[in-house]
């Protein structure tokens, strides 16, 4: 069972920029998926950006298309979610999961994860 360690997130004016990392506790390895979600209180948990950790398409929700970008550092198994150009609509308590490979059509629903990070509040002010 691979345990997932978030970090970064906070504070910050609508047009700037913040970036949320997921230290996983083992290399994951080649044949699995890992996906940011995002859940704004009194609503459901959506999917934001996903992966396959071997590499190749990158999956974004249509809200943040070309403001955030999805990345991963295998050296230290690390998956970071860059996001650039904040709206005050992205403020949520940010999560990353990770699981076996799943479907690219699934990548971005929150069920079926087997392993998540603890949450990391992103708040954006206008």
């Amino acid at each position: 069972q691979v345990q997932l360690v978030q970090s970064g997130g906070g504070s910050v004016q609508a047009g700037g920029s913040l970036r949320l990392s997921c230290a996983a506790s083992k290399n994951i390895g080649p044949r699995h998926s890992m996906a940011w979600f995002r859940q704004a209180p009194g609503e459901e948990r959506v999917g934001v950006a996903g992966i396959y950790t071997g590499g190749g398409a990158k999956y974004y929700a249509d809200s943040v298309k070309g403001r955030f970008t999805i990345q991963h550092n295998n050296k230290n198994n690390t998956y970071y979610l860059q996001m650039n150009e904040l709206k005050p609509e992205d403020t949520a308590l940010y999560y990353c999961a990770a699981s076996q490979l799943r479907p690219w059509e699934t990548i971005l629903q929150p069920t079926g994860w087997s392993n998540w990070g603890q949450g990391t509040q992103v708040t954006v002010s206008s």
